[in-house]
């Protein structure tokens, strides 16, 4: 059965918070709630935890996983930025956006799209989230909470306790979350396209 973490909104217990990081380094999955809807996360290199995403989810092989990242210098890590997409992400960052991005060595390729070599990135306007970034010390493997078959995801931590109770090792709480993923902006061939409507106005890549 999943771990239930209740975490303040603004000022996380950083007791908890370790508890979760804990979980995480152990090999654990997550769900918990960003600035969008909830997510699913783990390590960057949890195989295992990857292919339960995948399961969770019912992803193929073309999905693209998000490196949820703490800042600017974590992310720079991952992916491929010029002068000019670096400017434009960092205009809207942290908040609500996803963007596909060329990946650099560092990223595992079971993570890498394919064919494009590409991975999602972000990162979040949210305290519980950078919190448990900054005790961890590296990025989240993410992917959105949305299950087969639903349009939209699940927005209560006790919700997601019913329904995956045995398919997560932690739910992390903290007050009710929004219901729309992020708006997901795909820069692989160094021109923006906006591929997914989300919670950031996708005005400025249109």
């Amino acid at each position: 059965m999943a771990r239930y973490f209740d975490l303040h909104p603004d000022n996380p217990q950083p007791r908890t918070v370790s508890q979760i990081t804990a979980m995480l380094r152990d090999g654990g999955l997550i769900a918990y709630p960003t600035d969008s809807c909830y997510a699913l996360g783990a390590q960057v290199g949890n195989r295992d935890a990857l292919d339960r995403i995948r399961t969770i989810r019912q992803l193929d092989a073309k999905h693209h996983f998000t490196l949820v990242c703490r800042d600017f210098a974590q992310l720079g890590q991952f992916v491929q930025l010029d002068n000019d997409v670096f400017r434009a992400i960092k205009s809207v960052t942290p908040g609500s956006y996803t963007f596909i991005l060329p990946a650099t060595k560092e990223v595992p390729k079971r993570l890498l799209h394919p064919k494009k070599k590409t991975v999602g990135v972000r990162i979040p306007d949210h305290k519980v989230v950078q919190a448990i970034l900054e005790d961890l010390g590296e990025p989240l493997l993410s992917s959105t909470l949305l299950l087969p078959g639903q349009e939209e995801a699940l927005t209560e931590g006790w919700e997601i306790q019913d329904r995956l109770e045995h398919e997560v090792d932690g739910v992390v709480d903290s007050g009710h979350c929004g219901p729309d993923p992020t708006t997901v902006i795909d820069y692989s061939s160094g021109i923006a396209e906006v591929v997914r409507v989300g919670t950031g106005d996708p005005s400025r890549f249109e």
